[in-house]
């Protein structure tokens, strides 16, 4: 498994980001009622939650894929990767302009780990692209 990503620090670090991705598409699929209560978000917002996290589990379910499936690994999957980055970036300024400077909708439960969550996953996802380029780009 470790051969795959070159060393130990990029499999837990590709790991860990597809953890957190997991939890949260968990979290707003499967445990969507608690999710939306504490952001004091009504329940009318279901279906929207629902289709957000599902485009995060199949992200999940392409890594899984990738990581442990996969007879190359991550060899020449450099779409993947950039795509999973550029999702996290889009995230992140979405986020941060909606909770900063628009604030449409925001309610005194809302958090700032709307930004704090996807800034980690970029810095993670930047880090996997740079570090593990002389594979994926192949």
């Amino acid at each position: 498994m470790i051969d795959k990503f070159g060393n130990a620090f990029y499999l837990i670090i590709y790991l860990a980001h597809f953890i957190i991705v997991g939890s949260y598409a968990y979290q707003l699929v499967f445990d969507t009622k608690k999710f939306l209560k504490g952001r004091g978000v009504d329940k009318t917002a279901t279906l929207i939650t629902r289709f957000a996290g599902s485009f995060m589990i199949a992200t999940v379910l392409m890594a899984i894929y990738i990581a442990f499936i996969r007879s190359g690994g991550v060899e020449a999957t450099w779409a993947f990767f950039n795509l999973v980055f550029i999702m996290n970036v889009s995230i992140l300024v979405v986020n941060f302009y909606t909770l900063k400077i628009d604030k449409t909708g925001l309610t005194k439960k809302t958090r700032n780990d709307g930004i704090y969550a996807p800034l980690v996953l970029v810095i993670i996802s930047a880090i996997l692209c740079y570090g593990l380029a002389d594979k994926i780009y192949v």
